[in-house]
């Protein structure tokens, strides 16, 4: 079907699985940000139940070392931290991809004067189906 088109709708339709791409990119990290996130909330919160005194150890590659209570938890919140901003970025970036997506739907389906149905892509967009 795309051989009939107009070289500025192939263009359009390619950039829009392009986008449709980034977007499924995006919603991946999303999710690894959010689960890693769970497990780090878990963690500090499970940290509030031991004892200051008992003895911790952390990951480092392949080994545990040990560690002390109070640099046991400012790793977990500093983890916290930086995962909530990453997942933060990400949204926003869902957003711009997401109105990015549209707003090139919008031009293709004008090109080809509304006939376009329902468009190149799965039913909602780039962000359907997802996380």
């Amino acid at each position: 079907m795309q051989g009939n088109l107009p070289p500025e709708a192939q263009e359009k339709i390619e950039q829009l699985q392009d986008l449709q791409e980034t977007a499924q990119q995006v919603a991946v990290q999303k999710q690894e940000a959010e689960t890693g996130l769970t497990e780090a909330q878990n963690a500090l919160d499970e940290l509030e139940n031991i004892d200051e005194e008992t003895t911790m150890y952390r990951s480092v590659g392949e080994l545990l070392v040990e560690t002390d209570y109070d640099q046991a938890e400012e790793d977990l919140e500093d983890k916290v931290d930086s995962l909530e901003l990453r997942l933060e970025t990400l949204e926003k970036q869902e957003d711009r991809v997401q109105d990015q997506f549209e707003s090139l739907q919008d031009e293709l389906e004008e090109l080809l004067g509304g006939g376009m149905g329902g468009g190149p892509s799965p039913a909602g967009g780039p962000g359907a189906g997802g996380a």
